[in-house]
């Protein structure tokens, strides 16, 4: 699927204006068009890898699926990739991403995880815990998404289309204070939604984590405490992401694509980032609310 869209709103209001006249308006009208024709979303192309049979996936008592077994990487691969990149590895049953401490995604052997299946509305629970000043994310309802750069094509970073839970060392971590109001902690809707109560256990001890998404109401908790709650494809959703790091008018592509994540079907891959920290996630667990 390849689409190139402007932001017609914009555009409209501008020819509004100038239809009003008054003082400046013709000259303003012009400087919003400009401005308007600035906001392309880029072409882009969203890739449809074939998926894994879930049905081949033991289910636990509770009706969950068991997505790893704590001894292989069966159904996942890296993001972009047909392999596992070799920074990922199984630590004593946990899945570990072995960080650079150079920043995320830093070179061929890295970049982030994904399980090979596209879920749609589901329970995923794990546990999780970083290093010391440990950074990573959970990322849902995410595409592979590429565009064109000099005639090469190129994978576009994964949280661009997914909403991402927030995996931190909140006591150690400078992204803690940055944000608003707490909005990067662990446990977040990065960027845009704190979570309340703040209840992250340090760096070195395993935290509880669990995201729910049910026609498009979505809920993070942590350690047993839910702590965010919020509703997809709502115009109150488009209003966070214009007030967040993704607004249109400072990441055009990332706007698209998080307005509309889970693409047309609504559905994506779970996956864990690569944010250049040691990282562990174990007991991944997953149920389908279809």
């Amino acid at each position: 699927m390849k689409k190139v869209i402007l932001f017609s709103t914009c555009i409209a209001a501008a020819a509004t204006m100038a239809a009003c006249g008054g003082p400046g308006a013709k000259g303003k009208a012009a400087a919003d068009t400009a401005a308007a024709e600035t906001k392309a979303v880029p072409e882009y192309t969203v890739i449809n890898n074939a998926t894994i049979d879930l049905s081949g996936f033991p289910q636990d008592k509770d009706g969950y699926y068991v997505i790893f077994d704590g001894k292989t990487f069966n159904g996942w691969r890296g993001y972009g990739k047909d392999h596992v990149p070799s920074k990922w590895t199984i630590d004593n049953g946990a899945i570990k991403f072995n960080g650079s401490g150079g920043g995320e995604a830093q070179d061929g052997d890295g970049g982030d995880l994904i399980f090979a299946y596209k879920f749609k509305n589901f329970e995923l629970e794990l546990e999780w815990k970083v290093s010391k000043g440990g950074n990573s994310g959970i990322f849902y309802l995410a595409q592979e998404v590429t565009t064109t750069k000099d005639g090469n094509q190129q994978f576009e970073p994964i949280y661009i289309s997914s909403p991402e839970y927030q995996v931190l060392d909140n006591e150690n971590h400078p992204d803690a204070k940055l944000g608003v109001d707490g909005n990067r902690k662990s446990a977040s809707l990065y960027d845009m939604i704190p979570a309340v109560p703040q209840n992250a256990k340090p760096f070195g001890e395993w935290n509880k984590a669990k995201i729910m998404v049910y026609k498009g109401t979505v809920v993070h908790g942590q350690n047993d405490a839910n702590v965010v709650e919020y509703h997809l494809w709502t115009p109150q959703w488009t209003e966070m992401l214009e007030k967040s790091k993704f607004a249109p008018e400072k990441w055009p592509l990332a706007f698209e694509l998080l307005n509309n994540c889970g693409g047309e079907n609504r559905e994506g891959y779970i996956g864990f980032q690569d944010h250049g920290d040691d990282v562990w996630f174990r007991n991944i667990r997953i149920k389908v609310l279809d």
